[in-house]
């Protein structure tokens, strides 16, 4: 389904090192689901809902929608997006579809749903393209820092309580990470406070307190609240700051700017179609001006998998396991 939006990733040079090209993917490559499908064995790449037709649905299916956000009007500034409530709702339609591969048992479909893992990385755009936008969005005047975070984290309990009530038992939730050091915020804050690779604290300040929140959410819904489920909450915001600044360790040589983009940083105005990127790309943290590159993706990946340095309570392989 195409849907007006400057939100965007289906021309080049996104997707530049990506078999299929640009798929809509905000990388260069692959995203950070797509190397953990490939790490947990998947053989082919989870399609989008709207092109899985009939029994692939049993397959896996990728909901996400560009800008979308936990409240119904993030992304609205970018365009038309399937926000995280119409999300759930294409989800709980999936589920009634696969219920006839299982004619009509809705305990084998039960134990079929037990099985597979959701991952849901929301809440970045609540921020970006809600919260920090007071030109276009009354939320900074409606609440404030403590009392936004919470308003988020009661209308994503409500979302995730859905996935429960619809099969969903072995669920990933991502923190949100550092907003305030990616190349878009260091473009903006820095012309602003005429300094320069400084991150904004006061962004970032704010993205805390909704951490703090999801990972409480966690622990609620592990001890008892959600009888059955296991639920992991991935620290992507000390993951993605401790790439950056262990960036040498890790082979990049560029951590507070955009492969592919434009002004300062390459983060004032994300990727164009058909402008030149940089030619490596695994020595870039971020690709455009919000997004990880495809390397960095993978080395997330590969260490939320098999280690708890940044997942809790348990790491992906043994969610898997279970």
């Amino acid at each position: 389904m195409l849907l007006l939006s400057l939100a965007r990733a289906n021309y080049r040079p996104y997707g530049i090192d990506f078999p299929q090209g640009a798929t809509g993917r905000f990388t260069n490559g692959r995203t950070y689901v797509d190397a953990l499908a490939q790490i947990l064995g998947f053989r082919t790449y989870i399609p989008a809902f709207s092109r899985v037709r009939g029994q692939a649905l049993l397959r896996g299916a990728n909901f996400a929608s560009g800008a979308a956000g936990i409240r119904d009007e993030t992304g609205d500034n970018l365009g038309a997006h399937t926000s995280m409530n119409q999300q759930v709702t294409q989800y709980t339609s999936a589920v009634q579809q696969m219920l006839r591969y299982f004619r009509g048992d809705t305990n084998e479909l039960q134990r079929y749903l037990s099985r597979c893992i959701f991952y849901s990385g929301m809440g970045s755009n609540d921020y970006l393209n809600n919260y920090f936008m007071p030109d276009f969005y009354s939320t900074s005047q409606d609440y404030n820092d403590k009392t936004y975070a919470d308003a988020l984290i009661q209308n994503y309990t409500q979302q995730l309580t859905r996935l429960y009530q619809f099969g969903a038992r072995k669920v990933i939730v991502t923190a949100v990470g550092q907003i305030g050091c990616i190349p878009y915020q260091l473009a903006r804050y820095n012309n602003r406070n005429n300094s320069t690779g400084r991150c904004n604290d006061r962004i970032n300040k704010a993205i805390v307190l909704f951490n703090t929140q999801l990972k409480k959410l966690v622990d609620r819904f592990n001890k008892g609240q959600l009888e059955g489920a296991k639920f992991v909450f991935l620290d992507s915001y000390t993951s993605t700051s401790d790439l950056a600044a262990n960036g040498a360790t890790y082979g990049f040589e560029v951590v507070d700017k955009g492969c592919c983009g434009v002004g300062r940083n390459n983060g004032q105005i994300t990727c164009l179609p058909l402008q030149q990127p940089c030619s490596d790309r695994t020595k870039y943290l971020f690709w455009d001006a919000f997004h990880p590159t495809e390397t960095a993706n993978i080395l997330l990946a590969k260490s939320n998998f098999n280690s708890r340095a940044y997942a809790y309570p348990i790491n992906i392989q043994e969610l898997a396991n279970l």
